[in-house]
């Protein structure tokens, strides 16, 4: 049996906590193993944006086809794309055994001739590298947010006892690994279900108590109604990374209003230079949107300077897809297929100077690198202000130094790009 699996990294997670289940009925599973001749195949989809929902569609054609010649028996789909697009979906591609939504995992499960255990809350067969692993805090997503479908596929926030996650982190830790990806929708609003008030700061505090985790980082936080005491915890424990990942789309007055960001560019301006304030050189990661409805150029100006203000470490920008059943879906698409892929390029543009200005004011500096991977003739890592493939990484090369995957080095930076580092092991 194979899972494929297309998305985020909290589709990655879902699927991960699928193959735990096989795997404890004593199943053969493999994941993404496009040489893979397995009778059985599970596509895990995206349904985000329109490219991701494309990606997924072409993906099930391309095995329903497999299916036809022979080469697949069973085939089953599940996700984000599946839930938002079932009846869609099973009239378009018959060949599809079943189709099953984001939190319908015991009846694939089920359909998969297995038994759906309860007692694996939590246990997973990890695809990434054993040294980090992606953490799931909560699921769904109880914001407005004008653009987004998320909370059409993933339903209403619900968060995972704190309890459940540290027994997690504990059994992650004695397999190996060494950095927790903490992700969810919001990130921020942990807890409010559970406990009736917001408790990431709690759940950090406990986190980074479990022996053996160096990193911790945090994911997609909202910036509206930000809890700061988060801000005390990252910045008094050490194996908390100084890294927040804060998508906040735009800046524009008017765009965030009509975004329904519960933001102002003034009050995202205040809890940037807090965050800053209160953790010295801490990375900040954001994303921004192109080309939203009624998106002038002088919004766009707006963006744009205000990216080349604030610096943001990192930076990456979706252009907006109009998506279907959201607020945003009542209101013209009016900014051009072709105009949002050059606004898009020309924040990404004014990015570029300040990531290389950035990274060379590292060089000759000693980091603490996490060694992800070899390829070619380098070692290949990250330092604690990068997150796996989306962030900066190092390059140590192979012929002058020895490292082992999975383990922390101080690597001497020697030279930089926009969006790479070299470096050497420090001491030498």
């Amino acid at each position: 049996m194979s899972v494929v699996t297309l998305g985020c990294s909290k589709n990655l997670f879902d699927s991960e906590v699928l193959m735990g289940q096989l795997r404890a009925n004593k199943m053969e599973v493999d994941h993404d193993q496009d040489d893979s001749d397995a009778a059985i195949v599970v596509i895990n989809t995206c349904g985000f944006i329109d490219n991701a929902k494309q990606e997924s569609i072409d993906t099930i054609l391309d095995y329903a086809q497999a299916k036809k010649r022979g080469e697949v028996e069973k085939l089953f789909v599940t996700g984000c794309l599946s839930e938002r697009y079932k009846e869609d979906l099973e009239r378009d591609i018959p060949e599809v055994d079943a189709y099953f939504g984001t939190r319908d995992l015991p009846r694939l499960v089920k359909a998969l001739g297995a038994d759906y255990k309860h007692e694996l809350v939590g246990e997973r067969l990890i695809t990434t590298p054993r040294h980090y692993a992606y953490f799931k805090i909560s699921e769904g997503c109880d914001r407005p947010c004008s653009f987004c479908a998320i909370p059409l596929m993933r339903g209403k926030h619900v968060s995972t006892p704190i309890e459940d996650l540290v027994a997690e982190a504990k059994r992650l830790a004695a397999a190996g690994t060494r950095e927790l990806l903490l992700i969810a929708q919001d990130s921020t609003y942990y807890g409010l279900d559970l406990y009736g008030k917001r408790r990431l700061a709690d759940l950090l505090k406990a986190l980074s108590d479990v022996e053996g985790i160096g990193w911790i980082r945090l994911h997609y936080a909202f910036p509206a109604g930000f809890p700061e005491d988060v801000l005390d915890v990252m910045a008094s424990r050490p194996n908390i990374a100084k890294y927040l990942d804060m998508p906040l789309q735009h800046v524009s007055d008017r765009m965030l209003a009509s975004m329904r960001r519960g933001t102002t560019k003034a009050n995202t301006a205040a809890l940037i230079d807090k965050i800053r304030t209160k953790i010295p050189g801490v990375a900040l990661r954001t994303t921004l949107i192109a080309g939203y409805p009624g998106e002038t150029k002088a919004d766009h100006e707006e963006m744009i300077e205000w990216v080349k203000a604030v610096k943001f470490d990192r930076l990456g920008v979706f252009q907006y897809s109009h998506e279907e059943n959201t607020h945003a879906f009542t209101l013209k698409d009016d900014v051009s297929a072709k105009e949002k892929k050059r606004r898009a390029e020309a924040v990404m543009a004014a990015q570029q100077p300040i990531s290389l200005a950035l990274n060379n004011a590292v060089i000759g500096k000693t980091v603490k690198v996490l060694v992800d991977r070899v390829e070619g003739k380098h070692f290949i890592g990250r330092t604690e202000k990068d997150s796996p493939e989306v962030d900066n990484e190092v390059l140590i090369p192979a012929a002058k130094d020895y490292l082992r995957v999975g383990d922390f080095a101080q690597v001497k930076i020697t030279a930089a790009e926009e969006y790479d580092l070299v470096g050497e092991l420090a001491g030498k």
